[in-house]
């Protein structure tokens, strides 16, 4: 198995550490062919106005979203949220889009007011995660395809839709792997 971690902007190595501690190849992902050679893709945390320009620049986004239709397992955490979220509240920025849902970006405030928190994941098990959110996003609201998965402070912090996987927080930045290890059998179940 093969994963892309989309390498245009933001924390792309940290994704890529993580999965090679999973024993699986990442691949750093800049190019529309590099998305043939992978099973699945990750969009880091980074700067979703930027991420989204370069997206258009370097002609991913639209190969990207053709794949998305036909099943490609892609994962966002925070600025890859943005980006996977249909409709970005109060921005007209460029986004991939896919997930019916409304992603309010900075949601928590500014970089001083990052913060971690513990919270449960159901589908992962009965230990909470200890995540770390940096100028994160949240979802204010989602369609009745998006299973979420988890909240915090009220907010949708975790959601699914299909083959789509959003997170606002950066598990990359701890030793958690378990949100990359449900991705990982995401992307199993659509080689089958």
């Amino acid at each position: 198995m093969k994963i892309g971690v989309l390498a245009l902007q933001g924390a792309f190595r940290e994704h890529r550490w993580m999965l090679e501690k999973l024993g699986v190849e990442g691949v750093e992902i800049r190019k529309t062919e590099e998305l043939d050679e992978i099973d699945g893709l990750i969009i880091p945390g980074g700067e979703s106005t930027t991420m989204g320009k370069l997206l258009n620049d370097f002609k991913i986004m639209e190969p990207l979203r053709e794949k998305m239709a036909k099943g490609f397992p892609v994962y966002g955490t925070c600025a890859g949220m943005i980006l996977l979220c249909d409709e970005i509240l109060g921005s007209e920025q460029p986004r991939i889009g896919g997930i019916d849902a409304k992603v309010r970006r900075n949601a928590y405030g500014r970089q001083l007011e990052s913060f971690e928190a513990d919270f449960l994941v159901k589908e992962m098990g009965d230990q909470p995660f200890r995540a770390v959110f940096i100028r994160a996003p949240y979802i204010e609201s989602v369609g009745e395809k998006v299973d979420v998965m988890a909240v915090v402070q009220d907010h949708i912090v975790v959601a699914k839709q299909g083959n789509l996987l959003v997170s606002a927080f950066h598990p990359e930045l701890t030793e958690d792997s378990r949100i990359h290890e449900y991705f990982l059998q995401m992307v199993k179940e659509n080689k089958k």
